[in-house]
């Protein structure tokens, strides 16, 4: 490739990873956005949420369409092609991220209704929703400057949002054995703290993929202990 080609295709790559990480802004807004909406009831945030969710479907085929450009204009190998993968990757987890936002948004419109309020279990959801806002905005940081100790923080701390998830099942659980009243509101609250468990889980996706993007290493399937590894031992 002549200089000016190589120049250029730096310059796309560039460009797809810029969108990637406005991808990302948009969809930890989303997310923010719905966790108003399930603590607060405002149903206009709530409808914004659902409403938008279409923007970021579009701007996943946007991004694997450019991934699908790069590899068959420029035939990247090694570095280059491992970035394009990765950039693939991320925008799955943050597509099905802007899912589980859609997700909440709909759980918060069924129980802030005048019906559901009575037999709605007040149950703590902002700390877990904070911890996966957290974790996901971390994870794109960790991106966006290639921090791979950001990364490996980021799947340490996704076990802190798995235990909080567990902590709001057992208070629901609680709440339903003492009131059967409270069964259907305390469902529909359990799927909406599964969703804030499983943006946690894309968070620390994301977290793996930058690590897989610097090491050339896929560490989706490996324990914690060798990521922290991975990161210190410099590979």
């Amino acid at each position: 490739m002549t200089d000016h080609t190589v120049r250029q295709y730096d310059v796309e790559l560039e460009s797809i990873r810029t969108r990637v990480l406005q991808m990302g802004g948009y969809v930890e807004l989303q997310v923010v956005k719905a966790l108003e909406g399930l603590l607060g009831g405002d149903l206009a945030t709530i409808d914004r949420v659902i409403e938008n969710d279409h923007r970021v479907n579009e701007i996943e085929v946007e991004l694997d369409e450019a991934c699908a450009n790069i590899i068959a204009k420029r035939q990247p190998a090694a570095g280059d092609l491992r970035a394009v993968l990765t950039v693939s990757k991320v925008v799955t987890d943050l597509e099905r991220v802007g899912d589980e936002a859609k997700k909440i948004a709909k759980v918060a419109k069924s129980i802030h209704t005048p019906d559901a309020i009575a037999t709605t279990p007040r149950v703590q959801l902002q700390h877990l929703g904070n911890l996966a806002i957290e974790l996901l905005r971390k994870s794109l940081d960790s991106m966006a400057r290639l921090d791979l100790n950001a990364a490996a923080d980021v799947v340490t701390q996704d076990k802190e949002v798995d235990g909080e998830f567990k902590s709001v099942m057992r208070q629901l659980i609680t709440f339903m054995m003492e009131d059967p009243r409270t069964i259907s509101r305390s469902i529909d609250i359990l799927f909406a703290a599964k969703s804030l468990e499983r943006i946690g889980d894309h968070a620390k996706n994301v977290a793996q993929h930058v690590v897989f993007l610097v090491r050339g290493r896929d560490v989706r399937h490996v324990g914690i202990e060798e990521i922290q590894r991975e990161v210190a031992n410099g590979g």
